[in-house]
């Protein structure tokens, strides 16, 4: 990247010289950043989710902005005047030379070529959750990012929380004693049309004229051809198998991210899933409105088996004897079984974290803070964002690289795949990406894309 090079070139000049470099903050004053000194960002699908990320990039350059639905994004254009303006990620990424890094908020089911055609150009790539559409697609994104020299982070954004590394820390410290089992549940999905109760029937007889301002081919991307319908975009894509990757995929990156960094899960040895029934005419197309996954972890050096249960569509986990009288579980959050005492945390980063009983709490001394924490912004916000800038110009790998990110987003997409085959025992070959008993369950590992799209 030109900014690197240039920013390189002049460490190694300075070095090689005798010329005393004035320190930046006495020519523009404590906390002055050189123009030279900031990424030049461009937004990837800045519509919705993507609009909200780039707020936490406003300490750098934004440069570019792309989306395929001009009136969509209508809002994040206005915010940032001087970007240039794009429908096509494809073209803005051959154009436009001076962009470092790229911030990814398209739908699921887009994430993964975008992300490679960016990372092959050599720039650095924050992409929200999940990382990827299919299995297959995360593990590429994941062994890829490998090769190349750039930073990453998934939109995970407890990962970067204080709670989450408290957590590993109460555990270290034997708060609960050994975790062997974990239930995990969110409310999703809530709100709009149910998910399972789209009329399909209606929607294809049904010839809605795709807006002016917005380019449907492109929205699809990879997946098969279907015509425009609003039931799609915006928002409502998370329902359809062909664009989102259901609760699990949704929630999931969320609320198992705490056990899944604290216990070192890695990748399960078996998956199986039960779910309300699908009405006949939409089951091949969308996620169920309910549904309950079960996940068996194997040892991991000195950590048990752990048995994971989880739930979505306000189905909610045993009441424990531990709760005191009147408490209830949150929407959404997770409850770690251990052999000596219970542990259970909201949605994202192990928020509000908690042991059970709550005279067990009351006592307990709380370990030294030995974890790095991620400082949280101005306005008291996790820096996710701010983690990622900052690997971007130190080098040093965030906290939910894709090395760390794709393992977790494989784990969330295995429970939608044992979803969709439903009511059966899969055996997980994680090293060989492969179910060892199943061949319909292998087929949904992955896509066929459309022509003209790959990786």
């Amino acid at each position: 990247m030109k900014s690197n090079s240039r920013r390189k070139f002049i460490k190694k000049s300075a070095l090689a010289s005798s010329i005393f470099i004035v320190p930046r903050h006495v020519l523009g004053g404590n906390g002055y950043t050189a123009p030279s000194d900031k990424l030049n960002i461009a937004g990837i699908g800045v519509g919705g989710r993507g609009a909200s990320v780039l707020k936490g990039c406003e300490s750098e350059n934004i440069v570019a902005l792309c989306d395929v639905d001009f009136s969509y994004a209508s809002k994040t254009f206005k915010r940032y005047p001087d970007a240039k303006v794009y429908k096509d990620y494809r073209v803005m990424l051959d154009n436009q030379n001076d962009i470092d890094a790229v911030v990814i908020g398209t739908p699921d089911h887009t994430h993964a070529v975008i992300t490679m055609l960016a990372m092959g150009k050599g720039k650095h790539v924050y992409c929200e959750k999940p990382l990827a559409h299919t299995v297959f697609e995360t593990r590429t994104i994941t062994e890829a990012a490998k090769k190349y020299n750039i930073q990453t982070q998934m939109g995970n954004q407890g990962r970067s929380s204080d709670e989450i590394r408290d957590l590993k820390e109460w555990l270290e410290d034997g708060a609960i004693g050994d975790v062997t089992e974990i239930y995990a549940w969110t409310d999703r999905p809530r709100g709009g049309k149910p998910w399972s109760h789209f009329d399909v029937k209606a929607m294809s007889k049904e010839t809605p004229e795709i807006p002016d301002t917005m380019d449907w081919d492109l929205w699809l991307g990879p997946v098969r051809h279907r015509p425009y319908h609003p039931d799609y975009h915006p928002s409502k894509w998370r329902a359809w198998l062909d664009f989102g990757t259901g609760a699990m995929g949704d929630m999931g990156c969320h609320i198992l991210d705490p056990s899944f960094y604290a216990l070192d899960l890695g990748a399960p040895s078996e998956v199986q899933a039960t779910s309300t029934h699908w009405l006949p005419e939409v089951s091949s197309q969308t996620y169920p409105l309910a549904s309950i996954v079960r996940m068996n972890f194997p040892e991991r050096g000195s950590k048990p088996p752990v048995k994971l249960t989880w739930s979505d569509g306000r189905i909610l986990p045993p009441v424990p004897k531990e709760f005191a009288k009147g408490q209830k579980f949150s929407p959404s959050g997770a409850m770690l079984i251990g052999t000596d005492g219970i542990m259970i945390h909201g949605s994202h980063g192990a928020r509000d974290l908690t042991i059970l009983p709550n005279k067990k709490m009351q006592a307990y001394n709380k370990p030294e803070k030995t974890i790095t924490r991620v400082p949280m912004t101005k306005e008291g916000q996790w820096g996710h964002q701010n983690d990622w800038i900052r690997a971007c110009k130190e080098g040093k790998t965030s906290c939910s690289s894709f090395d760390y990110g794709g393992p977790l987003t494989e784990m969330a997409l295995l429970g939608m795949i044992a979803i969709q085959v439903k009511d059966q025992r899969l055996e997980w070959d994680s090293k060989n990406l492969r179910f060892t008993n199943n061949e319909d369950a292998n087929k949904l590992l992955h896509i066929e894309y459309r022509k003209g799209w790959s990786l």
